[in-house]
């Protein structure tokens, strides 16, 4: 290099910087032609751009820079071998690879987690590479999952942090606190004809670790089914933690404004104060609830899972409740009770779900002593 810095020691430190890999793709002379590029990047939202670059004397690049319009293929982490296979030389780079035209006929590859079809707009030369700007004419999300990465030579997956499940001792220790229940818990599941769980907080999703289904409305939710805590969801897990874990169960929730904050907070006193808490939302708004965490626990969960989640149970923020009134009835989707924790174990809590319509103020209050009774004695 001119500039006296060693190329070794250029490629080792820009190598700490991880990149996501891509296949451009384009028509020329009626064949596929295709590349990898590890220098994607957005330019401009207005105009819509996107650039790539290319080396100078890249002979897929001399082809593909005939072509009318290119596809950029954000490949995903399991498609290392496809983006070896691209990353080879010759003409042979299509074989078995399934891809469809997009609307400008630039190859769309199947199981990419997204696309760009762009026509150039600029190419620039830069040292010993080219600027390729293409202008954006259309773009999909093909599949919403964990992209391939490139970091220091080797291919890789991001893992988000905040959402990793693995097994541990919290998770071990709660199960085994909750077959303590197992007894207590499929008594009072059979003896109301409803739904009964216990449920653990493990860092910071709720985990079902034992399940009752005695009702006549289907439990949604597996054993083992986690949900982010997300206010208002989760309130009795917080009513015994110190002021830092309320802070940041506060800050995960999707509006952080200063008013619903609060509000979060006035729930949180009112669980303090009862011991318990009841859900009370129409059928719709639970449905899609229900329908964000089942994607959630299907999905690599991606940080736009938790956005959606987020969302959707925010939607739910006005509908938990303590207080009851006298003479009403109350359609609930569930009631949770904090079962006292012992030091050096996770939080739980014990849910009743699948609850009948039109269930009185007495009825409810004696659900609520009977789940009490269960978690005192499992204390």
């Amino acid at each position: 290099m001119s500039s006296g810095i060693d190329p070794g020691l250029f490629r080792e430190t820009l190598g700490h910087y991880p990149t996501g890999v891509a296949v451009v793709t384009a028509i020329v002379d009626g064949q596929p032609v295709g590349m990898v590029v590890g220098t994607f990047s957005s330019v401009s939202m207005n105009p819509p751009l996107v650039a790539f670059y290319p080396m100078a004397d890249s002979r897929s690049f001399a082809l593909l820079r005939n072509a009318a319009s290119f596809c950029v293929n954000v490949l995903a982490s399991d498609q290392e071998a496809l983006c070896r296979q691209f990353a080879t030389a010759g003409e042979r780079k299509f074989d078995g690879v399934e891809w469809r035209a997009a609307a400008l006929g630039a190859p769309i590859l199947e199981g990419a987690v997204s696309w760009i079809e762009c026509t150039f707009d600029d190419v620039r030369e830069a040292g010993d590479h080219f600027i390729v700007i293409g202008r954006v004419q259309d773009l999909a999300v093909a599949r919403s999952t964990l992209p391939l990465l490139f970091f220091q030579g080797g291919y890789g997956r991001f893992s988000p942090g905040s959402f990793i499940a693995t097994p541990d001792p919290e998770l071990i220790q709660a199960a085994q606190l909750a077959e303590s229940m197992r007894v207590d818990v499929e008594r009072l599941s059979e003896e109301f004809s409803v739904n009964v769980s216990v449920i653990a907080k493990i860092r910071w999703d709720a985990v079902q670790v034992l399940a009752a289904n005695q009702s006549p409305v289907e439990e949604p939710f597996p054993l083992g089914h986690r949900q982010p805590l997300i206010p208002p969801f989760g309130a009795v897990f917080m009513a015994n933690s110190p002021d830092s874990d309320i802070d940041e169960w506060l800050s995960r929730g999707a509006d952080k404004t200063t008013e619903r904050r609060d509000l979060n907070r006035a729930q949180l006193e009112n669980v303090r104060e009862h011991g318990y808490s009841l859900l009370a939302a129409g059928p719709e708004i639970v449905q899609r609830h229900r329908a964000v965490l089942s994607e959630f626990e299907l999905s690599d969960r991606l940080p736009r899972h938790e956005r959606a989640v987020q969302q959707a149970t925010s939607e739910l923020a006005d509908f938990f409740f303590t207080d009851l009134v006298p003479g009403e009835h109350y359609d609930l989707v569930n009631v949770v009770v904090l079962a006292p924790s012992r030091p050096g174990l996770p939080p739980m809590a014990i849910r009743m779900t699948g609850l009948p319509h039109g269930a009185s103020t007495a009825q409810i209050e004696s659900w609520v002593g009977a789940l009490k009774d269960i978690a005192r004695s499992a204390s």
